[in-house]
C-alpha cells in the first residue's frame, strides 16, 4: 500500500457535489421529537429542532421511513410511499419540512424501501384476495411448497431476523419475506415493480428530497428458481452458479443503473445512497460505478473493534477501492439498526456482527465514552462524508435493560427473546429538564414516550450540555465547526490522505496528515495503553481528551496545525 491515499478529487471546474463531504445527521422521527404529546416523535417535532441541527452544524438529515405504514417494523413495512404516516404528520409537513431545512442550508435524504412493502399494500391485498392465478401475485414471490401436500415452505432460507422466510397463504401458497412476515418481498424482474419504485423515486426529488437512502440495496433481485443459500468463499471470483440467490446478485445493478438516469435528470444534484451490506470489498464497490450509486454506507468502519491494525487496513482499502470508482467513501459509527457505539466500545469485544447482541455483557461507559470521544474526531478528519446517528452527539449509550413486555422489534420476537434486538439504539432522545420525558414531548403529554428513558440521562440531556465546554455535544460542534472551516480551506472534507511514518499502527497509533493550499492538519488517534508524543505543531485545533503537554494520553485523538 503506497504511504499516500487518494479519494476522487474534485477538479476546480467541477460541479459541486455535495454528497462528496457533507456531514449528514440520521433522523429516527420517531425518538426524535414528539410534537403533538402522543408519546412518538413526529415531523412537528422535527421541524421545531430544525434550527438546534443548523446550530450543531450538519449539512444534511436522512429521515428514516415516514411512510403510510401498520408499523410492523418500524415504518420499514410502507404501505403507500407517497402518502406520511398519520402517527408523524402529512405529506404538506413533509413538504414544508424539506423547504424549512433547505432554507437553513440543511439537505434531506427521503429513505425508500424497494425490497418489500407491507402486506396492507394494496398490491399484496389484491394479489391475496384473487387467488393463486391472479397477475397480482407475480408482483411478488408466490410459490407452491413442499412436500406431499405442500405443507413445507419453498425454501429453508434464514431471516436476518430469525425464523423461516416464508408464510403459508389460506389458499395453500406461500409468499417470500427475507424479513418480518409482514414485509412480502416485491419482483423485481415485473416491469410493474420497477415502474412504481422510479416514480416513487420521482415524486420525492420533485418534492425537493436531495438524496435517496436505498434499503437493503443488494437484496432486490432473486435467482427465480429459487435454490437453496450455499456458502460462497469467494465473492469476487463466484460464477454465477454459485451465486448467492437473494443477495448481490449481478441483475441489481441495471435496477440502480435506471435510478441514476433518474438522478442525473434533475440536475446533478441528487445523490443515491445505498445500505449494502457486503463482506467482499470488490463486490461493494461495483454499487458504485460512475453509473450506478453515488455512494453507500460504510459497515466495515462501523463493525471494525477498537483496533489501530485493523482500522488502518479498512481506511487504507476504503480509500484505495472508492477511489478506483471515482466515488466518495463514507464512515459511520452507529445507526438505527445496531448497538450503539459508546456501549460496544466499553466491551472486551469492541466490534459489532449481527447476531452476536446478548443481554448482560458487561460494558464499560466510561472508557466506551472516551472511545467514542476519540472515533468521531477520527471519522471526521478522514476522507469523504460522515453519518451522525441522532443521540451519539449527547454521548447516549445503548439501552438495555428495556423490560420484556416493553420491547417492540420484531427481532426480539422472532430469535425466541435470545437478540434483544434493536429498540435499546432508538430510545427518544433526552432534551431538557430532570426527569422523563426530558423535553421529548411537550408539557402535559397525553402519553409516555413509546420506549421509556433512563433516569440517568438526566446527565446528557442536549440542554445541559449545550453550556458545557467539556461535554460530548461541546466537543461534536466544535469539530464540525473546524471542519466546515477546514473543508472550505481544502485541508478536509474531498482530498488526500498521508500516514505519518513515525507513528505506526503496529504500536498503536492512527496519524495522518491532510493537505490544503494554505495549511497542513494532522490527525493523531491513540489506540495504545500509553501516551504518544506530538509532533511538532503551530496549533492544537481540538483534543477529544485533555493533553499532558505534548504528550497524546490513550484513547484519544487531537486535530493539529503543523
Amino acid at each position: 500500500m503506497q504511504n499516500q491515499i487518494r479519494s476522487q478529487a474534485r477538479s476546480q471546474t467541477e460541479k459541486q457535489e455535495w454528497w462528496r463531504d457533507a456531514v449528514i445527521y440520521q433522523v429516527y422521527p420517531r425518538s426524535f421529537a414528539d410534537g403533538n404529546g402522543d408519546g412518538v416523535g413526529d415531523l412537528a417535532g422535527i421541524r421545531n429542532k430544525l434550527p438546534y441541527l443548523q446550530w450543531l452544524g450538519v449539512d444534511a438529515l436522512w429521515l428514516n421511513p415516514w411512510y403510510a405504514s401498520p408499523m410492523a417494523d418500524a415504518g420499514y413495512d410502507v404501505a403507500d410511499y407517497r402518502r406520511i404516516d398519520p402517527l408523524f404528520g402529512t405529506l404538506g409537513e413533509a413538504e414544508s419540512l424539506i423547504a424549512e431545512a433547505r432554507a437553513l442550508g440543511i439537505r434531506i435524504i427521503v429513505d425508500v424501501v424497494p425490497n418489500h412493502v407491507s402486506k396492507e399494500h394494496p398490491w399484496f391485498q389484491a394479489a391475496l384476495a384473487k387467488g393463486p392465478d391472479a397477475p397480482e401475485r407475480r408482483l411478488f414471490w408466490f410459490r407452491q411448497g413442499r412436500g406431499k401436500r405442500g405443507e413445507l415452505p419453498p425454501t429453508q432460507w434464514v431471516s436476518p431476523f430469525g425464523g423461516n422466510t416464508w408464510t403459508r397463504t389460506p389458499d395453500g401458497q406461500w409468499y417470500l419475506h427475507l424479513f418480518d412476515s409482514a414485509q412480502p418481498d416485491l419482483n423485481w424482474e415485473h416491469p410493474a415493480v420497477r415502474a412504481e419504485l422510479e416514480s416513487v423515486l420521482r415524486f420525492w426529488f420533485d418534492r425537493g428530497a436531495s438524496g435517496i437512502r436505498i434499503d437493503s440495496a443488494a437484496l432486490l433481485a432473486k435467482d427465480p428458481s429459487l435454490p437453496e443459500v450455499h456458502e460462497v468463499s469467494d465473492g469476487s471470483a463466484r460464477s454465477e452458479a454459485r451465486a448467492h440467490p437473494f443477495t448481490d446478485r449481478d441483475e441489481v445493478h441495471a435496477i440502480y443503473r435506471a435510478w441514476r438516469r433518474i438522478a442525473e435528470g434533475y440536475g446533478g444534484d441528487r445523490a443515491l445512497i445505498g445500505e449494502v451490506w457486503l463482506p467482499d470489498r470488490e463486490r461493494f464497490v461495483q454499487y458504485l460505478r460512475p453509473d450506478e450509486l453515488h455512494t453507500a454506507f460504510n459497515f466495515d468502519f462501523l463493525c471494525c473493534p477498537w483496533d489501530a491494525l485493523r482500522l488502518r487496513a479498512i481506511i487504507e482499502g476504503t480509500l484505495a477501492s472508492h477511489a478506483a470508482m471515482g466515488a466518495p467513501p463514507t464512515w459511520v459509527l452507529s445507526n438505527h439498526d445496531v448497538t450503539r457505539h459508546i456501549t460496544r466500545y466499553g466491551r472486551d469485544d469492541t466490534s459489532f456482527r449481527f447476531g452476536a447482541r446478548r443481554h448482560g455483557t458487561p460494558v464499560d461507559l466510561r472508557l466506551g465514552t472516551r472511545r467514542a470521544r476519540a472515533a468521531i474526531l477520527l471519522a471526521l478528519a478522514l476522507p469523504g462524508s460522515a453519518y451522525i446517528y441522532q443521540g451519539e452527539e449527547l454521548g447516549l449509550w445503548e439501552v438495555e435493560d428495556i423490560r420484556p413486555e416493553l420491547r417492540q422489534d420484531p427481532i426480539w420476537h422472532r430469535t425466541g427473546h435470545v437478540d434483544p434486538g434493536r429498540d435499546g439504539c432508538r430510545i427518544p432522545l433526552p432534551w431538557s429538564g430532570e426527569a422523563p420525558p426530558f423535553g421529548f414531548s411537550p408539557p402535559h403529554a397525553i402519553r409516555a414516550p413509546w420506549l421509556p428513558q433512563p433516569a440517568a440521562w438526566r446527565a446528557l440531556t442536549m440542554e445541559s450540555q449545550a453550556g458545557d465546554r467539556a461535554s460530548m455535544l461541546t466537543l461534536y460542534r466544535r469539530a464540525l465547526r473546524w471542519r466546515r472551516i477546514l473543508r472550505g480551506r481544502g485541508a478536509l472534507g474531498d482530498g488526500t490522505l498521508t500516514w505519518l511514518e513515525d507513528h505506526d499502527a503496529h504500536d498503536g497509533v492512527l496519524a495522518f496528515s491532510r493537505t490544503g493550499p494554505r495549511e497542513r492538519f494532522v490527525c493523531i488517534t491513540n489506540l495504545s495503553n500509553g501516551v504518544v508524543p506530538l509532533p511538532a505543531h503551530h496549533r492544537v485545533l481540538l483534543a477529544s481528551g485533555s493533553l499532558d503537554g505534548d504528550l497524546l494520553s490513550a484513547d484519544t485523538t487531537v486535530w493539529l496545525c503543523t
